[in-house]
């Protein structure tokens, strides 16, 4: 992506974000949120960019805070109920360069009658080298102390649409906009197809926004700071059940 084009989306970005937030803000409660039905997950629809099947494995590496780190995400068989809906269990975890556990998560994900993967929350932890827990910031849970749930990807993530997939004030307010879709694409030595593109930033970290992309069958192959950061992630393997 070009400077200028980097900077057009930039500052389109910052305008969603106002929108959005002003938009949001006014939802009077988790149940209320513009979209979400529990009864519209009784046949879920497989979302390609973001499939949920028991027995997926990512593993990526990447730099954190200047870290080296891996990463391994699995889609596990276990489900959690929130707000009347059976949320899968995916388990992401994050070691460092020597191996010592750094962050792991369990997070809770549904995919509804129409293919619109939902976030219903995460539970995470991250550790000292010792492997004492430091915290559990980020952790929310919709329906919980007025967390809402929020799509992540939508059902038609080739087009352009703006998504907020948290939304836990002061904890968590994700919001994300899906930009492009790209036929291919090489990164990392490695050839992918069907490829969408997206933009995430949060209130709470003000002037960080990351962009990730994700591949049909597989889900994000890559995700990097684009401003306000040096985080970084690449896909390096994965196993399909």
């Amino acid at each position: 992506m070009n400077t200028t084009r980097c900077l057009a989306a930039l500052g389109t970005l910052a305008l969603a974000a106002t929108t959005l937030t002003a938009s949001w803000a006014a939802e009077p409660a988790p149940s209320a949120t513009p979209g979400f039905d529990p009864g519209t997950f009784a046949h879920p629809v497989d979302n390609t960019y973001f499939p949920l099947t028991p027995g997926l494995v990512t593993r990526l590496r990447g730099v954190d805070d200047g870290q080296r780190v891996s990463e391994v995400v699995r889609v596990t068989g276990r489900t959690k109920a929130i707000l009347a809906v059976h949320a899968t269990v995916v388990r992401d975890v994050v070691r460092r360069a020597d191996g010592s556990l750094a962050e792991r998560t369990h997070d809770w994900y549904a995919a509804d009658d129409l293919g619109n993967v939902w976030y219903l929350g995460e539970d995470t932890a991250t550790y000292a080298e010792d492997g004492v827990i430091e915290s559990h910031e980020g952790s929310w849970q919709a329906g919980v102390h007025g967390a809402r749930p929020g799509v992540l990807v939508p059902a038609d993530a080739r087009s352009s649409s703006a998504t907020r997939p948290e939304f836990d004030k002061g904890r968590a307010e994700d919001q994300s906009w899906f930009v492009q879709h790209l036929g291919k694409l090489r990164a990392h030595g490695q050839r992918f197809h069907d490829v969408v593109r997206s933009f995430e930033w949060s209130r709470l970290e003000s002037g960080v926004i990351s962009q990730k992309f994700y591949a049909a069958g597989i889900g994000i192959i890559a995700e990097h700071d684009v401003a306000g950061g040096d985080e970084r992630f690449w896909l390096v393997g994965y196993d399909r059940p």
